[in-house]
This record gives C-alpha cells, structure tokens and sequence, in this order.
C-alpha cells in the first residue's frame, strides 16, 4: 500500500520550511531564505551572460543576475537557445547572452550550476530544450503501458526538445497527457519566442517553490493533506493546485502553530545531529566533509546473545540499512557517501544488505545509486546534488524557532 503524507509549510529560525510528514516524523525538508524564494533555486530560466569560457575544463561562467555567477559544463551546449545570431565557428565565445536553467544549487565550495538543455517540468512529463528522444522512467515497468506512452510522445516531438515521461504517466489518461503537454508546449513556444529578444539577467520562468517541487515529484495522490499557517502561502497554493491533483488544503491558526503541533524544532535538532540511535541500542554517526559524507554503524548500547554474533550482527545491519535511506533523504546528503557497516563473515549475509539496502533507496524520489561493496565492506552510495543539505540550509540559523519577521 502507497503510503500517504501530510506536507507541512511554515516558518522555522526564519526561514520557510517544507517538511513532507510521515505518520510521526519528517521524511524530508526544504528551505528558503523567505516565502519569495531564492534566486539559485533549481528550475528557475533567465537570460545569462557568459563572463568567461575555460577550454581546458570544457565549462563557461555564466552570470545570470549582478554579480551572481554560475558554471555551466559545455559538454552538452551544442544546442544552446542564443539571444543573437550565432557564431561561425558554431561555439559559445565571452559576451555571449543564452538562455540558462539552474539545475544545482551554490554546494559548499562549488558555484550553482547551470544548463543550456533547460526543461520545464510537468506532473506527467518533462520538455527536455536540445534532445529531440523520448525517455521513460524505470519505474514503469509494464511493456505495453511503457510502448504506449513512448508512442504518444514520439508524435509530440521535434528537432529542438524531447520528452521525459514520468512514473505518474502510467496512470494517467490520454486526455491528461494531451492537457499537460499541451500546457508545457505553450510555455516553450513562450521562451522560444521572447525569451531570446530579453535583456541579459531577466528572469524567464521564476524557481518553483518547494512546496511545488514536492508535489511534482511525489506519485499521484501519495500527498493527501497539505497544512500551512502562512496566509499568503495558502492562497499561492490554492491558486497553483489548480493544474495539479488535489489534496485536502488547510490553514491552520497563528503563525509558528505547526512548529509547535508538530514539534519541528526537535525533529530538526535530530536531523542535525550526527548521532542518530536506532532501536537495537546500536546508532549511526554521519559525518559531512568535503568530498563525502561518511556513515559509521557502531554497535553501542546493542546486546547480542552468545554464539550469535553474526547474526546480530546482520539484524543491526538491516536495522541501520533502513536508517541511513532516511536519513539520506531527511538530511538531503548528496555526492559520494560511504557507509561502514559491522563486518560480517558470510557472504550471504553481505548479499542480503546490500539487497535490502537498495530496496530503501529505491525509495528516494532522487536519484540514489548503491554502488558496490568494497573488500573492506565498505558501502559506495551516490546521490544527486540538487539542493544543499539541511545542515548547510541552517547553518547560519541559530536555534530560534517559530515564525521569524
């Protein structure tokens, strides 16, 4: 059975925070600077000017607003949309005005990330700008419905753009795939036509916010109650769940009434501390660094019966398998990250990990990939960068909770 969540957005140490609720606890957070938004925030379309190109690196920077610059990797430009005639030579040169799409927040050292591909995002699908192909997630994996859809999309397409069909697609109706392509269509007819006549640093198409973000990515119907206690916030959203499926919307009370209801300062205090206990007694310690973020499963307070040790061994394990999912995707940890689980003897039992850790992440609407298991049995996990981590998020925050004015 789906499971169904409840998605929550009010302000927490001055900053809006979306927390998508499971049961009784948090799933995952988003967080902004305020209710307007962040101008590096993934999705958001604008007129960039490029400062500089660096061959030896194949990138160029790219400023998309005053002084606000952003990397842009040349391995896929060919088709970038230009706002002037092309050069001769067929490449980018410095001056050059584009049309650009953050794909990447600002993370730690690394400058946000933009991409000449932009796409606009649908419930359904995604217009990918510069690939004429049609994709369709892994995740449907019926034959017939996947040759249906890649068929319906294959008649949308054209040299410019392709299509991304999404796991909702598969229970949607030809009329709702038609509506919304329909709708993302007008809105690239839009920047095709204009966008290109638009003085550098104007902003085409604004981020979406979080909230939205959630929306999109979860299955249909898996949010059934949307909360808020933000008036502006909950008449932006009625306004936007127009296009959208539509899940039960509330305004509750005074601001800051579900930090308290909820408790979300605690739970945020958990997500940010690097200890995380587990049932058994064992517990987890996550360390971000540079390169990595670094999990370390420790036996602690667990006890095991004698003669047992492999076996306790393994139910800690599986134990912390699920753990460190969720805390992957409550944290938003990205990159590289190592877990090092307790060594076991059997091989068996390594299997039956990593089978059931890749089951949880399997699970993260991200794109999380289980790599391998070393000789030292040590656990490769890759993550998606899109968003910065929620220790990043509240670094400069303090511990004020409640609405901030």
């Amino acid at each position: 059975m789906m499971t169904e969540y409840k998605l929550l957005i009010t302000m927490l140490r001055r900053k809006l925070v979306s927390v998508l609720w499971d049961g009784k606890r948090p799933v995952q957070w988003t967080a902004d600077e305020d209710a307007a938004g962040c101008l590096l925030r993934p999705g958001g379309i604008y007129v960039g000017r490029i400062k500089n190109i660096v061959r030896n690196i194949n990138a160029a920077f790219v400023e998309i607003a005053e002084g606000q610059m952003c990397y842009l990797s040349l391995e896929h430009s060919g088709r970038a949309m230009l706002c002037g005639a092309p050069h001769a030579d067929g490449q980018l040169h410095a001056g050059d005005m584009l049309i650009v799409q953050v794909e990447r927040e600002a993370i730690k050292t690394k400058q946000a990330a933009v991409t000449a591909a932009f796409n606009l995002s649908g419930k359904y699908a995604v217009l990918v700008h510069g690939k004429s192909m049609v994709g369709v997630s892994s995740k449907i994996t019926e034959t017939k419905r996947r040759e249906e859809l890649k068929e319906f999309f294959s008649g949308l397409l054209r040299e410019d753009f392709g299509w991304i069909v999404r796991t909702n697609a598969a229970a949607a109706s030809a009329e709702e795939l038609a509506c919304e392509a329909q709708e993302l269509l007008a809105r690239y007819e839009s920047i095709a036509a204009h966008g290109i006549h638009r003085a550098a640093f104007s902003v085409l198409e604004e981020p979406e916010p979080p909230w939205l973000g959630f929306l999109r990515e979860s299955y249909a119907g898996q949010i059934g109650e949307i909360l808020t206690d933000i008036p502006a916030v909950y008449t932006k959203l009625a306004e936007r769940l127009a296009g959208l499926y539509r899940p039960a919307l509330t305004l509750c009370g005074e601001g800051g009434s579900l930090v308290r209801q909820y408790s979300l300062e605690r739970h945020l205090s958990d997500a940010l501390n690097p200890r995380v206990w587990l049932k058994s007694g064992a517990s987890l310690v996550i360390e971000p660094t540079e390169a990595l973020t670094s999990v370390d499963v420790n036996t602690g307070r667990a006890v095991r019966e004698r003669g047992r040790r492999e076996e306790h061994f393994l139910q800690i394990n599986l134990e912390a398998a699920g753990e460190i999912a969720r805390q992957i995707r409550l944290r938003n940890l990205s990159g590289i990250i190592i877990a090092d689980f307790i060594g076991m003897e059997k091989e068996e039992n390594r299997q039956k990990l990593l089978a059931r850790l890749r089951e949880y992440l399997a699970q993260d609407p991200i794109r999380t990939v289980l790599v391998d298991m070393t000789p030292l049995q040590l656990v490769e996990i890759t993550r998606k960068k899109v968003r910065r981590p929620i220790c990043e998020e509240f670094r400069e925050s303090g511990g004020e909770s409640g609405r901030g004015d």
